[in-house]
């Protein structure tokens, strides 16, 4: 048998590397500008959600464990695939789009401001920046080449570490000369600090990402909920550090209107020091996040597209086994987000606002999906199992709609990001009614049986259903005992489609 090798240094390492992004030190320095300190207790509170969140998927993958459709097939098998569509397109492949296009759209501001201002005084606008790194990525993932994955953790570590340094040196006024004397606290009113709620939330957004390498993970039972948790408290414990360090040096006011205030900051405590170790570190981050995030979004095009959910051809791959369809479609939509003009801070956060509502809209399934499979499958074994019966899901349903009405300070935000939310949910909801009833030929609201959507995640099932497919895809008919016992014990065999 084949021994695991991951340990809890590598489970914190995944979650830390795919939650820190320089678009969330953006988030800090717009909520710390408008409330203050106080913003650490909107920050504690979203981190205590997310904590919720990470439990839930535990279970959940302990239920259902080494899917690769991740969420879609959580909810395929509690709802049915209307909703799995709905929330699966809406929750990851919309929302990532729109999030990542803000983290590419900090790429650009952060090389126009260091270039353009800083050194060299070279007049290109931070969309030219983004669009090149996002043509190099596209081109780099399609050639399968993902040199940038190879030192995730390491670019990961480096980012933490840089911020829990500077984080510290601020607390301690490593600089008295530049220290700014300002009011620490700007508001204390409770609604102004839970109207940050959602912004706060960003900054936590992807443990769920741990989840895919729990195969690996030794004793993964204990180590992946505790390195889902540790990750998340860890990276609270270092935006705390950030928060009271643009106190000491940042004035509120400039804080809330830069679009990089990460190098603001950087400037102010070290001068051209902090400037060059603030760019070194946060562009190796936005081009590993970015770059991650365009090789996960393919892969999850791929993933759905197996269990019928997209069409096949997002099954297609190139000769390095690229899944170059989905590649190709959130590529188009980084370059036609940014090409619009995400150049200020109001703009950007918008955007990170936006996604948001769909990732907790996401976040709110997975709570009622364990409910649910707590109710239909009461005596299924499960490696890890959430205390305290229901209560831990529901008060976590309960938070994340807090959270989502919560999404903006400003009512008239809100009801615009409600109403984008709407927007795209009605034309996934249209694609998914058709898909379903005229494509898959099922019931839009019955949910899979657990085993028939296990199988559908095997070669096997692909090679017996779509054998055309399987063949182009180079799929053998290699005996899978997991696809065999869910066929005979589901009794489903899906009339053959070929591509």
């Amino acid at each position: 048998m084949e021994q695991k090798s991951l340990g809890l240094a590598s489970v914190i390492a995944t979650g830390v590397g795919l939650i820190v992004a320089t678009s969330c030190l953006l988030s800090i320095g717009q909520g710390s500008s408008a409330i203050g300190l106080p913003f650490i207790i909107s920050m504690t509170v979203a981190c205590a959600f997310n904590i919720l969140t990470a439990l839930s998927i535990c279970e959940l993958n302990a239920l259902m464990p080494n899917l690769t459709g991740g969420m879609a097939q959580f909810t395929l098998a509690c709802a049915g695939p209307f909703l799995t569509i709905i929330t699966s397109m809406g929750g990851f492949l919309a929302c990532q789009m729109i999030l990542i296009s803000s983290e590419a759209a900090m790429f650009g501001n952060t090389l126009g401001a260091v270039i353009g201002e800083t050194l060299f005084g070279i007049p290109v606008t931070g969309t030219a920046y983004t669009v090149t790194l996002v043509l190099i990525l596209f081109m780099l993932n399609l050639r399968g080449v993902d040199m940038f994955a190879k030192i995730q953790n390491v670019v990961a570590y480096a980012l933490i570490g840089s911020l829990v340094v500077m984080g510290i040196l601020g607390c301690i006024k490593v600089n008295p000369a530049t220290i700014v004397e300002q009011p620490a606290v700007l508001s204390t009113d409770i609604g102004d600090i839970f109207s940050l709620l959602g912004l706060s939330f960003f900054l936590f957004i992807g443990v769920e990402y741990i989840v895919p390498i729990s195969s690996e993970v030794r004793n993964a039972r204990r180590m992946v909920p505790l390195g889902m948790v540790l990750s998340l408290v860890i990276i609270l414990v270092m935006q705390v550090f950030i928060v009271i360090g643009f106190s000491h040096y940042t004035p509120w006011a400039e804080l809330g209107e830069s679009t990089v205030p990460h190098m603001l900051y950087g400037t102010a405590l070290l001068g051209k020091a902090g400037t060059a170790w603030m760019t070194v570190v946060s562009l190796l981050a936005v081009v590993s996040t970015v770059n991650t995030a365009m090789f996960g979004v393919s892969q999850l095009c791929f993933g759905m597209a197996k269990i019928d959910l997209l069409p096949k051809l997002f099954m297609r791959r190139n000769k390095s086994g690229t899944p170059y369809v989905g590649l190709i479609l959130i590529t188009t939509a980084l370059i036609a987000i940014n090409a619009t003009g995400l150049g200020t801070s109001e703009k950007i956060v918008f955007l990170i606002n936006t996604g948001c509502v769909f990732w907790i809209f996401c976040y709110v399934i997975l709570h009622i999906d364990v409910i649910v499979l707590r109710f239909k499958l009461p005596k299924a074994p499960r490696t890890f199992r959430l205390p305290f019966g229901i209560l831990i899901p529901l008060v976590g349903v309960i938070g994340n709609l807090f959270m989502i009405w919560n999404i903006a300070p400003d009512m008239k935000n809100r009801l615009i990001i409600f109403g984008i939310f709407a927007a795209v949910s009605l034309l996934l909801a249209l694609y998914a009614f058709f898909w379903v009833c005229f494509r898959m030929k099922r019931p839009l609201f019955k949910a899979y049986p657990i085993k028939e959507v296990m199988a559908m995640d095997t070669d096997l099932y692909q090679m017996r259903h779509y054998p055309l497919l399987a063949r182009k895809l180079h799929i053998e008919a290699v005996p899978d005992v997991q696809a065999v016992s869910a066929e005979q014990n589901t009794g489903t065999r899906p009339e053959q489609k070929d591509l």
